[in-house]
């Protein structure tokens, strides 16, 4: 992989290294370029320095970055449903069914493939491989919201903000039995599990997992569930709601997933997101439409009442 070299002269005084290159050049946050200069690939009038060395007008700094290399993964032209698009992110709904990443068993056909055919020139280099910046993931039987940077500079600042839980997640659940609490909180660790090491478990010394939910209808043998993720464990929201006796219809795997409805496949949809844009920085939300077969089964179940 090859470097390449930026290079920039100060127009300004006393800001710290880190901030002042991240102010000048846009396509660079200021995470990386604190990564840059911990691995000494940043100099100022030939010298290195740390983040917290204070510019002078004058001074001039030179970078080396690598090159991101050309993905191996195949463009694809597959349909989406895109809720919003701008320079920096889009936003999709994601059809059920559909995979997010290629993997064993799923070598295209994923939202990956079909983003590198969409966006075609600008994806993210994240990571040293030019690539969809599919800032999170939702499994293959979860419907809705994904959030896919355009840039790298989009990629890490929505990824700082999951991980700093400054974004908010909001899922529809379709759960078998009557909810009796109104609202309530989940609030058991997550690890995976000891027997099956497919599959994810409460564990006592798990990763902390925060659901928080509200019961939006009750059915006679059904609950319609809001959900709201403090953290983003693997199959958090599954393994929360089995646990405390409420799986999710269609859920094979953490449950014996048999429904009156034939669903196979867990009835769970990212229905909303909230965060602030990487560029503007002001707070945005958006919204996924429920998949026709999800609307179906509630205005049936609406009908029986």
């Amino acid at each position: 992989m090859e470097n390449l070299t930026k290079e920039y002269e100060i127009k300004s005084n006393g800001i710290r290294l880190d901030k002042a290159i991240a102010d000048i050049d846009p396509d660079i946050s200021r995470m990386t370029v604190q990564k840059l200069i911990e691995e000494e690939k940043v100099f100022v009038n030939g010298k290195k320095e740390k983040s917290s060395y204070k510019v002078k007008e004058g001074d001039k700094i030179s970078l080396e970055i690598e090159e991101p290399k050309e993905s191996k993964l195949k463009p694809e032209e597959i349909p989406l449903d895109v809720i919003y698009e701008d320079n920096d992110i889009i936003i999709i709904n994601k059809a059920k069914g559909m995979v997010v990443h290629p993997g064993n068993g799923n070598p295209d056909g994923t939202l990956a493939n079909a983003i590198m055919a969409r966006c075609k020139e600008s994806l993210s280099g994240i990571g040293g491989e030019i690539r969809p910046g599919i800032v999170h993931r939702i499994d293959k039987d979860t419907s809705g919201i994904i959030i896919v940077a355009k840039n790298d500079k989009a990629h890490l600042n929505i990824s700082e903000q999951i991980k700093e839980h400054k974004t908010t997640k909001t899922y529809l659940a379709l759960v078998r039995g009557r909810v009796k609490e109104n609202e309530a909180t989940i609030d058991m660790p997550i690890a995976r599990s000891k027997k099956d090491r497919k599959k994810m478990a409460v564990d006592k010394d798990g990763k902390k997992a925060v659901t928080h939910f509200k019961v939006l209808k009750r059915y006679p043998e059904n609950t319609l569930l809001e959900l709201v993720i403090e953290t983003g464990r693997t199959h958090q929201i599954r393994v929360h709601l089995s646990e405390i006796g409420y799986p999710i219809v269609g859920d094979y795997t953490y449950s014996n997933g048999k429904n009156k409805f034939g669903v196979e496949g867990q009835m769970l949809h990212a229905y909303k997101i909230k965060f602030k844009h990487p560029t503007t920085n002001e707070e945005v939300e958006f919204k996924a439409e429920l998949p026709k077969y999800f609307k179906d089964i509630l205005e049936k179940l609406d009908n029986e009442i």
